[in-house]
């Protein structure tokens, strides 16, 4: 059974990188701040580093952060662990993904209490659901779905290049994979390439009470779940197979 500490390790991490993820995407898109209109540079370094600081305080856990890694990690016939002294189980696996989400959705609220007087202002509804949830710039679902299956396995693909599973790598290179991701793969639909990123901060919006929010977008909802967890499959099988 998945000890309390390592539960709380994954929480833990996740929320940190849903908190600054959303919280670059706050810094870009919502009118008034200092980081206003930065651009999409900004909004994948922030991400990556994100992605570094989450893996860096959740070293008991190993750092998946993302159903799609630890799906990808159960998948791959060669992966003896989820994390050091962790039993590779799908009970344990369910419990990582547990932790992923509420992790995610208490991320999401913390990011909307740090902007909240700028949330208040009544912003733009599309800057405001892209602080929490993705979205495609053309919408395809389809191609949507491609674009997020093919992120995603490259994410899985190549962490497992760097050392097998996640507790083995350099938190600093998980970060710069991500950037990279960012920079080249996310201009389609946002990379959520982790379906706890897109589904709880989607739900914290749509509770959360933001002035003129507007919808949720839960027609596209389903894009960024299942696409990140093939592709995190199909690297996990690529890993076993390829590397």
């Amino acid at each position: 059974m998945l000890s309390t500490h390592v539960f709380l390790s994954e929480l833990i991490g996740t929320l940190v990188l849903i908190l600054m993820g959303a919280g670059v995407c706050a810094n870009v898109s919502l009118k008034g701040t200092l980081g206003s209109a930065a651009g999409w540079v900004a909004i994948s370094f922030g991400w990556g580093l994100a992605v570094f600081c989450g893996v860096w305080v959740s070293a008991p856990s190993g750092g998946h952060l993302n159903p799609a890694v630890t799906f990808g990690t159960m998948i791959n016939p060669e992966a003896t662990e989820l994390a050091d002294g962790v039993a590779k189980t799908w009970g344990n696996a369910s419990l990582y993904v547990l932790a992923q989400l509420i992790g995610a959705f208490l991320g999401a609220v913390l990011a909307w209490l740090a902007y909240k007087k700028h949330f208040d202002q009544k912003e733009n509804q599309g800057n405001v659901l892209g602080v929490f949830a993705t979205g495609p710039v053309i919408r395809s679902y389809g191609w949507n779905l491609v674009s997020e299956i093919i992120g995603t396995f490259i994410l899985v693909f190549v962490i497992g290049g760097f050392g097998g599973t996640p507790n083995g790598l350099g938190p600093l290179a998980v970060g710069f994979l991500v950037v990279a991701i960012g920079l080249s793969l996310g201009g389609s639909t946002g990379y959520a390439i982790n379906p706890a990123r897109d589904l709880m901060p989607r739900l914290a919006h749509a509770i959360l009470p933001i002035p003129g929010k507007g919808s949720s977008d839960w027609s596209y909802a389903w894009v960024p779940v299942v696409g990140p967890l093939l592709g995190g499959a199909l690297g996990g099988l690529g890993v076993a197979f390829l590397l």
